[in-house]
């Protein structure tokens, strides 16, 4: 299977499960909305205590797609551990190979992927 082929079934798998989503912002949910995945849920500046609390009441699993910037790796970090200590499991299935596998750096360029 080639990393398109499997970029697709990741794809497909989300679409499938549901699962929750994290994005920095705006341009990211809006990329992966253009992909079919509908369940995100933007940082976009609000305080990462609430945001964690209030995934942590209503989720039992999650996939954190930030960017692979220092400011995406931070809050990638921070996230992962926090949600962590409140009980949810952290999906790092399609991040790790968005991140090995493709020169993917930025979400919101997730869609040009597909274009080459």
């Amino acid at each position: 299977m080639n990393n398109i082929d499997k970029f697709n079934d990741y794809i497909e798998k989300i679409k499938k499960s549901n699962i929750l989503v994290i994005v920095e912002g705006e341009k990211d949910a809006k990329a992966l909305q253009e992909l079919g995945i509908k369940n995100t849920i933007e940082l976009s500046k609000k305080p990462l205590f609430g945001i964690i609390e209030k995934i942590s009441s209503k989720n039992k699993d999650c996939i954190i797609l930030t960017d692979l910037d220092k400011k995406g790796k931070e809050l990638y970090g921070k996230l992962n551990s926090g949600l962590q200590e409140h009980g949810v499991r952290i999906d790092n299935k399609f991040r790790e190979f968005l991140f090995r596998k493709t020169k993917i750096r930025q979400i919101e360029g997730i869609n040009g992927y597909l274009e080459f």
